[in-house]
């Protein structure tokens, strides 16, 4: 069975799942290295987002077989980084089928190697997620395609979720009641690191049909990672562990607190309750590098989101959308609404473009003024009402005490929340046309809390927005299917 070693500036790469944290950082750094790469996610507008010159974009889902053969078609290299940690009690399924697709498609596509980005196991692990990541790297090797596999534990970089909630609890909360899981170690490695043995597994030939463990050079406890990190940040928590919060009570509390996806954490938890080692001698003599210390890799984390602060649209964890502040929340709470409209894509448009102004909200607009007065009240900008244009848009508009932070006409509104909160929130239309006559508008609203008062303010604002949004969209389908039936256009 033949391999192929990614050394050549010629050599096709495709990464499979670009769009989670992992994906982002290795696609720039593919291309640096002069490689010809493809992007793949389910959503291919959130890879647009991501403004990589040069690169080639693809939808495709391992779930769906059928949309594999395009993603892999005349490619050398593909990385595998799909987890579904998600996707709830099914996940042990969708690892499996993913796979087994997956690695069918490679085969009939001719790809030469598989790196399948997996997870370190503890002895006596019990999770249900690490041992299916494990299950999953076997079926990899029960494939026809060479697979190289690495094994990592907790990785230091922005999105990752166990550094997101080390990161929420310091700027949380200055006194912490933790679970017995913080005193279990592990070695975490810095997202660079990580994203270097990446590329120079598929660059040796020795390295197919291998499995790496990758680790940093230090053996920490969740609790040294917390103090640390506060330690970096200017902040001094107390830290207090209770052996009566079990794993499940523990992703329940970190519900409140964090701004983790709950089954994320979860699966994150059911992974720290034992120490983590790592033999990582293997791949340290195949690929050898400085490795960062857990400080150095939270300053790497600092210097990585000033260096891709700018997107185009809403992004997890985008600085911008965070008020280019590091302490606000990277993963966002989110709520939203969608109704499907009997109008064209331009009849919505017309109408989601008019918010705001002598126009105001569709819906609600009372509770809407009394937001604005309240944060006139507190000094802020809400009683600042306008627009530069009655119907037209452009990014760096004000609206009210709302600013146009996307526009892309007729598909996506973006606006940028002005008035005084604790924490960044983006208010987001997207038009979706279904078939010639009906349209469907989506309308979220995402927030990256400020601390434990960003939390108290998004869950007591929550039950207002189930209300508030479904009547917008209503509103706005109505407006629109009257104006089309009128023949007015506005």
């Amino acid at each position: 069975m033949t391999t192929t070693g990614l050394s050549s500036s010629t050599a096709r790469v495709v990464v499979i799942g670009a769009s989670g944290y992992i994906g982002t950082n290795l696609v720039p750094r593919l291309v640096e290295r002069g490689m010809r790469v493809r992007a793949v996610a389910r959503n291919r507008e959130v890879l647009e987002a991501r403004g990589w010159p040069g690169v080639e974009l693809a939808a495709a889902d391992v779930l769906m077989p059928e949309t594999l053969d395009a993603a892999l078609r005349d490619i050398d290299t593909a990385y595998y980084l799909v987890h579904c940690m998600r996707a709830g009690d099914d996940f042990e399924a969708n690892e499996r089928n993913g796979a087994e697709n997956f690695t069918r498609a490679a085969a009939h596509a001719g790809v030469k190697r598989i790196v399948y980005l997996g997870g370190l196991i503890p002895r006596g692990a019990d999770s249900r997620h690490l041992l299916s990541r494990r299950l999953t790297g076997d079926r990899f090797r029960a494939g026809q395609v060479p697979v190289t596999e690495i094994r990592a534990g907790i990785i230091v970089g922005p999105g990752c979720a166990s550094f997101e909630i080390i990161r929420d609890l310091v700027n949380h909360l200055p006194l912490m009641i933790t679970p017995r899981w913080v005193q279990s170690k592990s070695p975490p490695i810095a997202l660079d690191n990580l994203v270097e043995y990446l590329i120079g597994v598929a660059q040796h030939e020795e390295a197919a049909g291998k499995i790496y463990d990758v680790a940093g050079p230090e053996m920490l406890s969740y609790r040294d990672l917390l103090r640390q990190y506060a330690e970096h940040v200017g902040k001094r928590p107390w830290i207090i562990a209770m052996p009566v919060l079990t794993p499940r009570l523990s992703s329940y509390w970190l519900r409140l607190i964090t701004a983790v996806p709950t089954s994320t954490a979860r699966a994150l938890i059911d992974g720290l309750k034992l120490h983590i080692e790592a033999d990582d001698n293997a791949i340290r003599a195949l690929i050898p590098q400085r490795l960062l210390t857990y400080r150095e890799a939270v300053a790497a984390v600092f210097e990585t989101e000033q260096r891709n602060a700018v997107a185009a649209r809403w992004t997890e964890g985008a600085l911008m959308y965070r008020n280019y502040n590091s302490d606000y929340a990277y993963y966002a709470k989110r709520d939203g609404a969608f109704y499907i409209a009997n109008a064209s894509p331009e009849a919505v448009w017309r109408q989601v473009t008019s918010i705001g102004g002598d126009n105001r909200y569709f819906f609600a607009n009372a509770l809407w003024t009394i937001r604005e007065n309240i944060d006139w009240a507190l000094g802020g900008p809400g009683r600042n009402r306008g627009r530069r244009h009655p119907t037209e848009l452009r990014v760096g508009d004000t609206i009210d005490s709302w600013r146009v932070i996307g526009v892309d006409a007729p598909r996506r509104l973006s606006l940028a929340f002005g008035m005084k909160a604790p924490g960044a929130a983006v208010l987001e239309f997207e038009i979706m046309p279904i078939d010639e006559i009906h349209t469907r508008i989506n309308l979220t609203a995402y927030w990256h809390p400020a601390g434990v008062w960003g939390l108290l303010y998004w869950f007591a604002f929550s039950p207002s927005h189930f209300i508030v949004f479904n009547g917008m969209v209503r509103e706005i389908a109505a407006r629109a299917e009257k104006a089309e039936r009128s023949g007015t256009g506005a």
